[in-house]
């Protein structure tokens, strides 16, 4: 099947594809455009991320998730001292001290990670 992409040339998108791999859908195909150039597209699996790469994806979910329990913990610390529960209410105000600590010590390894 050909069809005209959003450049205004024909591209005929078929393809082969290899089940056999254990990943579910690997495959690669070429095509060509009418102005008379040819390239391949491989859509195999992404490259793995290094570990660096990892620990900085894993740094901005921890900080948001952190900062997300931080702020629930403000929010139901001012909860807790309107039902009258101040002792209840610093404690997990203090838990929301320390989530701000957490935050500070993952953004200062973030920072040193990305050097």
């Amino acid at each position: 099947m050909t069809h005209q992409n959003d450049q205004g040339h024909d591209h005929d998108p078929s393809h082969n594809h290899d089940h056999s791999q254990n990943n579910g859908h690997s495959h690669d195909h070429g095509h060509s455009h009418s102005q008379g150039h040819d390239h391949n597209h491989s859509h195999d699996q992404p490259r793995e991320l290094t570990f660096e790469q990892k620990l900085e994806k894993l740094f901005g979910h921890w900080i948001e998730h952190n900062d997300s329990h931080k702020d629930t913990f403000y929010t139901w610390a001012g909860r807790a001292r309107e039902a009258g529960l101040d002792q209840i209410a610093e404690n997990i105000e203090k838990a929301g001290l320390l989530s701000e600590e957490v935050t500070r010590q993952l953004r200062d390894a973030l920072n040193k990670l990305k050097g």
